[in-house]
């Protein structure tokens, strides 16, 4: 029998839940490792180069990052229970929609776990008794200085503020507004089985809004149906889900509202800040929805993002382009998905993602594309990894 995948991750991150529910429903067989500090240190930097979790040791000794790229890899190896529509249409809907969740949700869900006191707390002592537990100090400072720190780098340090934070936490609640209008009629976002899409909303939905204490009571007041789509995505496995997708060439009519909050919200963000990649900034202000947020961190990553669902379209057969394109104008996504062109984040010039290169021996390790989410050397307890 194939040795398993080994999966370096945080029981509180963010990615790690929406890569575990993954291979869990693909039936992967697949081992836990907690990235403690010293996993960090030993194993996980050494081998990838990056400071950030979930990360993938495979059978062949190959090291993946970033919850997306792997999904797309391990699809490839392991194609039973696919994820990925075969229809083109409802296949490229799936990438839009798991990216919008994947990287427009984050900033809530930060903000959530560490602006209000009751989350900040439990998370903090949480991570210092796992993540922390081999930091040579008191469980209860490390549980302040990981509540300090996560503040600082995601939520202030990300455009969280007086001024932004009704915007912030209305993206989370107009989010389950939505899920409960999808939710309403079928298990599952594209019909009676797990498309991307469900893994995408699921990344945050999980480890943070339905269990930190404060979203998770939002979840439960105001859309049941999502809070019981959780579990049950948590729990499917496609050898024993039943049914199919809608059929090729359909969307839910309910899916409708969250296209045009990708249009209207996270497709000028991706612009912005591919935007201000190009003209060489590091910080930018940036205004959407008629709000102005200020000094938030350039993303080479989402410079990727907008980058590669630029790509999915172009790799589209010629007869979904057009059915494609004009499902993206009536939500108002098209120009900006392509405003300005295509602007290069060159985040994988040196490889073919999700494959990692490790650092020379000897050498320095790459900088490129580090950020406060991934440098080895400024390793957080709540990774971004994806």
């Amino acid at each position: 029998m194939q040795a398993p995948y080994v999966v370096y991750r945080l029981d509180v991150s963010y990615f790690s839940g929406k890569l575990e529910a993954y291979l869990q429903y693909k039936e992967i067989a697949f081992r836990r490792v907690e990235a403690t500090r010293r996993v960090m240190q030993c194993v996980v930097v050494p081998h990838t180069g990056i400071g950030k979790v979930p990360v993938v040791h495979t059978p062949d000794d190959l090291w993946l990052q970033d919850s997306t790229p792997i999904i797309d890899f391990l699809e490839a190896r392991h194609p039973n229970g696919s994820v990925v529509p075969g229809d083109p249409t409802q296949a490229f809907f799936s990438r839009l929609l798991e990216d919008y969740a994947d990287e427009w949700l984050w900033r809530p869900a930060l903000h959530y776990r560490w602006s209000y006191r009751e989350d900040a707390r439990r998370l903090g002592r949480r991570i210092a008794e796992t993540a922390l537990a081999d930091v040579p100090v008191p469980s209860a400072l490390a549980a302040r200085f990981v509540a300090r720190r996560q503040r600082a780098l995601y939520v202030r340090g990300d455009g969280v503020a007086p001024e932004t934070r009704e915007h912030v936490e209305g993206i989370y609640t107009g989010t389950l507004d939505r899920l409960e209008a999808v939710l309403d009629d079928r298990p599952f976002l594209l019909g009676d089985r797990p498309s991307l899409a469900d893994f995408g909303f699921f990344a945050s939905m999980f480890r943070h809004f339905s269990l930190d204490p404060t979203p998770a009571r939002i979840m439960r007041d105001r859309s049941p149906r999502t809070y019981a789509w959780v579990a049950r995505l948590w729990a499917a496995r496609h050898s024993r889900t039943a049914g199919a997708w809608l059929p090729p060439g359909s969307l839910p009519q309910a899916w409708t509202p969250l296209l045009e909050d990708v249009a209207t919200g996270y497709l000028p963000y991706l612009h912005a800040n591919a935007a201000a990649w190009r003209d060489g900034l590091r910080r930018f202000d940036w205004e959407v929805q008629g709000v102005r947020y200020r000094r938030t961190p350039v993303v080479q990553y989402r410079v990727w993002c907008r980058e590669r669902l630029q790509e999915h379209f172009e790799a589209l057969p010629e007869a979904a382009k057009t059915p494609v394109r004009d499902r993206l104008e009536a939500s108002g996504a098209w120009k900006p998905l392509w405003r300005d062109g295509v602007i290069r984040s060159r985040l994988h010039d040196d490889g073919e993602p999700p494959v990692c290169r490790p650092p020379e021996v000897g050498g320095s390790l790459r900088r490129r594309g580090w950020t406060a989410w991934n440098r080895p050397g400024a390793f957080a307890p709540h990774s971004a990894g994806r």
